[in-house]
């Protein structure tokens, strides 16, 4: 037989229940928010999990099609992908993928709405800025200039910027514009870093112009002599491009189609 509670523990009862009395339902109700809402995220982990996988095959088939330079099937899969999975990584690339193929099988309009769709809708700065500089290439191709220069000013993310200075050029020098498309290549020039060869390009573009490429700094002078007379075959990491300078290059330069 339980024994009974002595005036203390009487006393701490009566507390506990006069305080459950006057708050248990809000504690009930700030229980279930915050256990619904960690039930919530990791049922929305798992949907965005899900998405992923099924727009990751969809893209392989996207892949396949470009692939097989099957223009057609790429536009289909891109379309069915851009509306399923707009905001998937998958749906980003596959637009670039999609637009490069549709351009090269002379489909160029398709190739041009493919490129805004990412350029607008895409999540990764990278991603926008790529499609950026690819439209504006086929803008000044159709002689839509000022369309051109004003896509290439969307193209605002830094680790794109000497690349969209040389694509503003190109444009500027299509319009006849020699000094200020020379100024474009001067900066672009100063933006890319030596080990980027599509720099030599540039360079060359001034050189057409008859502009000398800008000198570099006296640090990055004096850095490049030292280096050209040491007896010490240079590192594998001196001579290798950096990733972050080497990608948006790859990924742009060059790229209006």
């Amino acid at each position: 037989m339980a024994s009974p509670l002595d005036l203390q523990e009487q006393e701490q009862l009566d507390s506990l229940k006069a305080f459950w009395k006057q708050w248990g339902n809000l504690i009930t109700w700030l229980l279930v928010i915050v256990l619904g809402g960690v039930a919530g995220w990791n049922g929305w982990q798992q949907y965005q999990r899900s998405q992923a996988v099924k727009a990751g095959a969809m893209f392989d088939e996207l892949d396949r099609a470009v692939q097989a330079a099957d223009a057609d099937k790429a536009a289909r899969v891109f379309a069915d992908l851009k509306e399923r999975y707009p905001r998937t990584v998958f749906a980003q690339q596959g637009g670039l993928f999609a637009a490069k193929l549709l351009y090269d099988k002379s489909k160029a309009d398709d190739a041009v709405a493919a490129l805004q769709w990412v350029s607008a809708n895409a999540i990764e700065d990278e991603y926008k800025a790529v499609a950026s500089l690819r439209l504006a290439g086929i803008q000044a191709e159709r002689k839509q200039y000022d369309e051109a220069l004003k896509t290439v000013a969307a193209a605002t993310q830094p680790a794109f910027a000497a690349l969209a200075a040389d694509r503003r050029g190109d444009i500027l020098l299509a319009q006849g514009k020699r000094n200020e498309a020379a100024a474009a290549f001067a900066e672009a020039f100063k933006g890319m870093p030596q080990t980027v060869e599509y720099r030599q390009i540039v360079e060359a573009k001034l050189n057409t112009l008859g502009v000398a490429a800008p000198a570099e700094p006296a640090s990055a002078a004096a850095s490049a002599a030292s280096a050209a007379s040491s007896d010490a075959p240079p590192s594998a990491a001196a001579t290798a491009p950096p990733a972050a300078a080497a990608s948006p290059a790859v990924a742009a330069s060059g790229a209006s189609k």
